[in-house]
């Protein structure tokens, strides 16, 4: 809507009382408009921003977690390959790998630390055309001296030359029990920490039995060697497992195209860095 503001023109009358002729006059008093310009001048107003740049640095980790064995390959529950047997149980040895994902002796110690947890993948033992689950592994832990379990060994190299592939333990964790995770990927703390030192081997010992081998890999990617000496193509008849600290022996027994499917946590010990406020 529109307002609009005014209104019309006034009329003058003149009349007068004699015959005489009347003569009407009209006059229009024209309409005067007067209009009044007021300029106001804003101020000019300057205004200053100031802008604070922070720049923020990550902070440097000193120390942190290393997951020795980890490679490309993820830790898996074993299967059997079909038509080929089930080669899947290593039994009462102690073992390493070699070569795992074209990487050298991946569980080797490169920083010092402490080792906190212990990964295995465990296959699941099912039942075959003669007899159920619970009679294969009552079959294992009569065969292989009870039931199913393994234990982190910490060895040290030498004396001798490297071809000898002889190696002697310098601290070992508790055995844990495995059977109620065969089918899994489990992990297991370690209820005291073991320290250990540049180029030492983290292995695996396996006192009885334990699903834990996938195999038909490729032959130059893969492999790991037992703690025996002899008669390698077959399960050893004896305990080959190295149990106590201070033992020793050769790592003859060498398996290409298998995988030990663990690998072992270890918190590095931080260096002091090289300047800082003392």
């Amino acid at each position: 809507m529109a307002l609009v503001a005014g209104a019309a023109p006034a009329a003058v009358l003149a009349a007068t009382g004699s015959k005489s002729k009347t003569t009407t006059t009209t006059t229009t008093k024209p309409k005067t408009t007067t209009t009044t310009t007021t300029t106001t001048t804003r101020p000019k107003t300057t205004t200053t921003t100031t802008t604070t740049t922070t720049t923020t640095t990550k902070p440097t980790l000193i120390g942190g977690t290393v997951v020795l064995g980890a490679t490309k390959t993820a830790v898996v529950p074993p299967t059997c390959v079909p038509n080929s047997g089930c080669f899947v149980v290593l039994t009462r040895v102690t073992a390493i790998p070699t070569i795992r994902d074209g990487v050298a002796y991946p569980t080797k110690v490169k920083v010092a630390g402490s080792l906190v947890a212990l990964t295995l993948g465990l296959a699941k033992i099912t039942k075959t055309a003669t007899q159920t689950p619970h009679q294969l592994i009552a079959g294992l832990d009569a065969s292989f001296g009870g039931t199913t379990q393994a234990s982190v060994t910490v060895l040290k190299p030498g004396p001798g030359k490297n071809t000898t592939r002889f190696y002697s333990v310098v601290a070992q964790s508790p055995s844990f029990h495995l059977q109620p995770y065969l089918g899994y990927i489990v992990q297991f703390p370690l209820a005291t920490p073991i320290p250990v030192l540049p180029g030492e081997i983290v292995a695996l010992t396996v006192p009885t039995w334990a699903p834990l081998i996938s195999y038909n890999l490729p032959l130059k990617s893969f492999a790991y060697r037992q703690s025996r000496k002899t008669n390698c193509p077959n399960t050893g008849h004896f305990d080959n497992a190295q149990l106590t600290i201070g033992q020793g022996t050769e790592y003859k027994c060498d398996y290409p195209g298998s995988r030990l499917e663990y690998n072992v946590t270890e918190i590095a010990t931080p260096p002091p860095p090289t300047v800082y406020v003392h």
